[in-house]
């Protein structure tokens, strides 16, 4: 595990009798993406965090996949969520909040991020479809259920129109990219400060 203030970077690998994960971030990156989870579209939505929220994330997955994508959807969430809070660190000089509007075509979704330190998890999206390719779309709610809870973080996430599941699930993980790359951004103004009247985070 490396974890350094700039870049800040974090390595974590998570083990168990279901999956076999290493994911990689540099949250000062440029959106390089190394992918590899088993299941295609999941693959093109973690893309979309990479490229849209200027982290450089390699994930390396190898699930059950053939029970489903559960296990693997979930603690990749799990570990993403935990490289994360690592490489952060103390959250010194963050803007902390961070949110994002993403449309695609007919769809719209917002999301909103607190690097709280508080896990928490509002999720209001109605997919008109079970599945998009081999992805079962009651997946990302695992997903963003296993990050919150070990990036210690606040997210709420709506998906406010949309027609086609491919793009709701799209303008989703965009938005979330968006939203994420604003809450990490570092503030200049509030240099080495906790951005929380209680000091710490």
């Amino acid at each position: 595990m490396t974890i350094t203030t700039l870049p800040r970077t974090a390595e974590v690998t998570r083990i168990t009798a279901e999956t076999n994960i290493t994911v990689k971030v540099n949250l000062d990156g440029t959106g390089v993406a190394q992918l590899s989870t088993g299941i295609g579209f999941f693959d093109h939505m973690l893309d979309q965090i990479a490229r849209h929220g200027l982290i450089d994330l390699h994930i390396a997955a190898q699930g059950d996949l053939h029970i489903d994508g559960h296990h693997t959807v979930e603690d990749v969430g799990i570990t993403l969520g935990q490289a994360v809070h690592q490489a952060v660190g103390d959250k010194k000089g963050i803007r902390r909040y961070g949110h994002a509007y993403v449309p695609l075509d007919e769809a719209l979704s917002r999301v909103v991020i607190d690097f709280s330190g508080r896990p928490g998890l509002v999720m209001n999206v109605p997919f008109k479809s079970g599945m998009i390719g081999s992805f079962d779309s009651q997946l990302a709610h695992e997903f963003f259920q296993g990050f919150v809870n070990h990036a210690f973080v606040t997210l709420h996430i709506d998906n406010l129109k949309g027609e086609n599941a491919h793009h709701q699930a799209e303008t989703v993980f965009k938005a979330f990219a968006r939203a994420l790359r604003a809450a990490l951004e570092l503030d200049p103004r509030s240099a080495g400060t906790i951005p929380s009247t209680k000091g710490s985070l």
